[in-house]
């Protein structure tokens, strides 16, 4: 496919055979997105040049597809999980070329647990702080990427992590503040990835248009 006949509706996806990289592909679908290029662990499918570029894959193989996004320079959204710090480090200096934007988690409700952990800790000084994370047998990164997020939100040092790998669990994330006579827990139940996928393509619709730079989700939802 000749490069003049791109639109912004063009993508191309890494782990599109996933069970996020398929959630993915079949909302873009349904919204009139084509995918032009997919890469996972055992094909690639080149049908053209896509406008955007997202990772759904493991950390296994990034290094190679921050290769490829590169070649194709164009806008690249980050979903993969269990990435080292020396690949978030060349995912920055990335951005320096290309807009990005990467999150341990594309989920609107996740963004609003946020703010209302960092309420709750200012208000609940001196209260021990627990986060609890149970996810699907399958899952590879222990702790999630997403328990990470909550405590790096938080100011307290020292947070534990319990990481609980059950069955066909989507994702659940409690956050536990305890104090001498009452506990408050804050929990976040995915019911289903469309959630995730639904971030995501909030994210391709967000980065388009954008310069060059490492963009947040919360830079998404809080335009």
């Amino acid at each position: 496919m000749d490069e003049s006949h791109t639109t912004n509706k063009d993508y191309g996806i890494f782990g599109f055979s996933g069970r996020l990289g398929g959630e993915v592909v079949t909302l873009l679908n349904e919204n009139g997105y084509k995918m032009v290029y997919g890469r996972d662990e055992n094909e690639e499918i080149n049908d053209g040049s896509p406008s955007f570029l997202i990772d759904c894959s493991l950390a296994v193989g990034f290094d190679t597809n921050l290769e490829i996004a590169e070649k194709f320079s164009v806008p690249l959204i980050v979903a993969a999980t269990g990435l080292t710090d020396d690949q978030m480090q060349m995912l920055k200096l990335l951005s320096e070329k290309i807009p990005i934007v990467q999150s341990n988690n594309f989920s609107y409700g996740i963004q609003v647990m946020l703010n209302l952990i960092k309420n709750a800790e200012e208000k609940l000084k001196d209260w021990d702080i627990e986060i609890t994370e149970t996810h699907h047998r399958f899952k590879k990164d222990k702790p999630s990427g997403t328990a990470k997020l909550l405590k790096n939100a938080l100011k307290k040092e020292n947070i534990n992590i319990s990481s609980l790998r059950l069955g066909n669990v989507f994702g659940e994330h409690t956050v536990e503040f305890g104090g001498l006579g009452e506990v408050i827990s804050i929990t976040h139940s995915a019911t289903s990835r469309r959630t995730f996928a639904e971030g995501i393509l909030k994210s391709a619709q967000f980065i388009v248009n954008k310069q060059n730079g490492f963009y947040s989700f919360s830079d998404v939802v809080n335009g």
